[in-house]
Order: structure tokens, then C-alpha cells, then sequence
């Protein structure tokens, strides 16, 4: 079978060719599925992790080694299904902002708007946050997650972010998914106060950071984007909806 029918469907090519070595070869280590699927074994683990999070496989041990197998093809449908929900909730959350920005657009009112597509670029505008806040200065993030297809890249990142919002006496406060809670990295609490809601109240893979008179929306897909949105009256109204969620959000 042919990679790239997977691929259409939101695997990467590397999560498409493991997931079909292991459909041939079945229960299986590391080393036959690197051989099977021809991806370098310094991926392979990060490629698997992903695959476990979209339920196309899963592992057992056997002793003390992992044996990976393939889910059933019929999981494929499954995962279809999941990223037409994640869009049908970007589609609400979207319309749910549109009376505000019709507001903003009557109002003749000045709104600069910047896309970021790509790891590299959203990252480095979360970095901007930093950059641009003073010493003493806070923002606030609403519905902190790492996402679940480049979770591993997300996590390395935020560490690091965290550590350096810290160091630079930025306080942060964060509405977080009930779904992360005891696993986010450990300098996220330096100088944060972090609440957490339940997940029909949060987007597993939406992120958004409300700073000055700016909001940056964050949506961590395979290849993340993001929006940096420059307006006040926007940004007042993400604040709004944060301290509404904070006081029923849970510590």
C-alpha cells in the first residue's frame, strides 16, 4: 500500500511508513520495524509515541522489552473523526469571535493581524511575549496543552520558554486541561499560578496567549499556526473570558 493515502489523512510519512511495517510484520521490537519501515532509529521512538496518541498503535512488554503492534485499520476512521471534531470546535471558537471582530471592523478601528505556520515561526512568537514584557509584567495563557502530534517538540520548547519568562520576573497565569494535570514540565510553575478546567471547557490542541494589547491563538496541528492579533479591544475581551474561566477553574 501506498504511503501517501496515509499521509492525506494527517500521518506524517514517517507515521505512515511505521504504521504500515506494522501492519505486515505485527507484534514486533525496535529493531525489525527500523529495518521494515526504513526510518532512522534515532525517530523511531518519537514516531511510535506519536502513533500511540492517535490510537493507530500500541505496546506490550515482553520481559523487559517493549513489543509494538499495530492497531486495527479501522482506528484510521477513529482518528478521522477526532480531527473533524477538533476543526468543528475551531470553527465554534471562531464564531464565537466574530460578533467582536464585527464590532472592532464597524468601529474603523485599526486591527494588525500576523500568521505564523511552522514550528520554528510560532515558536519564536510565543518568544516575542518575553521579549516584549518588562520585568513585573504578567500575561495569561487559556487552554495550556502541548498538543498531541508534536507534543515531545512542544514540551522541549516550553521548558525552556518557562525558564527564561521566570528568570526574567514575568508572572504568568494559566487555564490548563484537567487532561495535563501532573504531567506539564516543572518550570511552568516557576512564577505561575496554574488552574484547570474540564475538557469540554478546553481544545486539546489551542492554545491562547493574551499579553498587553495583543492575543496570540495557537493552534498546535502536525505543522502548528498561529495568529498574533495586535488590537486592545480584542485583547480586553480574551481577558474577560480568562477571568470568568478562572474563578470556576480548579487549582
Amino acid at each position: 500500500m501506498d504511503s501517501k493515502l496515509l499521509e492525506e489523512i494527517g500521518l506524517t510519512k514517517g507515521e505512515a511508513q511505521v504504521y504500515l511495517a506494522l501492519l505486515k510484520i505485527g507484534s514486533t521490537k525496535v529493531g525489525p520495524l527500523v529495518a521494515e519501515a526504513k526510518i532512522s532509529s534515532s525517530k523511531i521512538y518519537e514516531i511510535l509515541d506519536k502513533l500511540e496518541q492517535k490510537g493507530l498503535a500500541g505496546h506490550i512488554f515482553v520481559g523487559k522489552t517493549k513489543h509494538y503492534s499495530a492497531m486495527k485499520p479501522t482506528r484510521i476512521i477513529e482518528y478521522i473523526e477526532k480531527q473533524k471534531e477538533k476543526l468543528e470546535k475551531v470553527e465554534l471558537l471562531a464564531e464565537q469571535a466574530l460578533p467582536e471582530l464585527e464590532k472592532m471592523h464597524v468601529r474603523g478601528k485599526k486591527t494588525h493581524a500576523t500568521l505564523f505556520e511552522g514550528f520554528r515561526a510560532v515558536t519564536n512568537a510565543i518568544k516575542s511575549i518575553v521579549d516584549e514584557l518588562n520585568p513585573g509584567d504578567s500575561y495569561c495563557i487559556i487552554g495550556a496543552n502541548y498538543g498531541e502530534d508534536i507534543a515531545l517538540k512542544m514540551r522541549r520548547f516550553f521548558y525552556k520558554h518557562n525558564e527564561r519568562r521566570a528568570n526574567k520576573k514575568i508572572k504568568l497565569y494559566m487555564l490548563a486541561n484537567y487532561s495535563v494535570r501532573g504531567t506539564m514540565e516543572k518550570t511552568t510553575f516557576k512564577k505561575a499560578e496554574v488552574k484547570y478546567l474540564p475538557q469540554y471547557l478546553m481544545n486539546n490542541n489551542m492554545e491562547i496567549f493574551v499579553y498587553g494589547k495583543k492575543a496570540l491563538i495557537g493552534l498546535w496541528a502536525t505543522e502548528p499556526i498561529a495568529i498574533l492579533v495586535d488590537n486592545e479591544e480584542l485583547s480586553k475581551s480574551f481577558q474577560v473570558y480568562f477571568d470568568a474561566l478562572w474563578g470556576v477553574a480548579k487549582g
